[in-house]
């Protein structure tokens, strides 16, 4: 049954970013859906600038290890120590739901579309992937972070080194239910010019 034009604006303004996601989580059929929603974001010249890996089950324990790894290097590189315990918390980060969804954005060299026409693109791919999850009733939270581009973390997914790890989308069932979304008062982000 189709819904009212206020009914879609209600239900994107409820979307809320929920954390230590469970399972049930999507299968690979409602994946599929909602990368087939991500790749009609906005996209100059249809580059199709953005790529999807999908990590789930004994795969996020690797995921963990390559995070680890990008920590350690980052550190060593900065001459500093990291603690068991931030070894231990990096390792954990991958496990805080059933299904990552990393959104990797790659660069091409095109005359007319800049490098950040391309990754303002994967990023509208990413909240069109976040609400087609919502629309089959999973939660998400969008979690990258200072490691996503490290050169481990890069490796891991087999990404360039001028391409980016632009999101990884955290998603499954969360345990509570979104909290409701307090009215937001745009005037002081907007102008009307005329």
């Amino acid at each position: 049954m189709p819904i009212s034009s206020e009914e879609m604006i209600g239900w994107i303004k409820s979307r809320r970013s929920m954390g230590n996601l469970d399972t049930p989580a999507p299968t690979r059929e409602q994946i599929e859906k909602a990368i087939e929603c991500a790749a009609t974001a906005p996209d100059h010249k249809n580059l199709n600038p953005w790529r999807f890996i999908v990590t789930e089950g004994a795969a996020r324990h690797q995921l963990g290890e390559a995070l680890v790894t990008a920590e350690q290097e980052k550190a060593a590189q900065e001459n500093e120590e990291v603690t068991e315990t931030t070894i231990e918390k990096t390792r954990g980060m991958p496990l805080r739901a059933p299904v990552i969804i990393t959104a990797v954005t790659k660069i091409q060299a095109h005359e007319k579309v800049p490098p950040f026409e391309q990754m303002l693109s994967t990023g509208a791919a990413v909240q069109n992937l976040i609400l087609a999850l919502k629309a089959q009733g999973f939660s998400t939270v969008w979690r990258t972070g200072l490691l996503c581009n490290e050169p481990a973390v890069k490796a891991y997914f087999g990404v360039g080194p001028d391409d980016y790890v632009a999101a990884f989308v955290y998603t499954g069932t969360s345990p509570v239910d979104d909290p409701e979304r307090k009215p937001f008062d745009i005037e002081p982000i907007v102008r009307f010019e005329s």
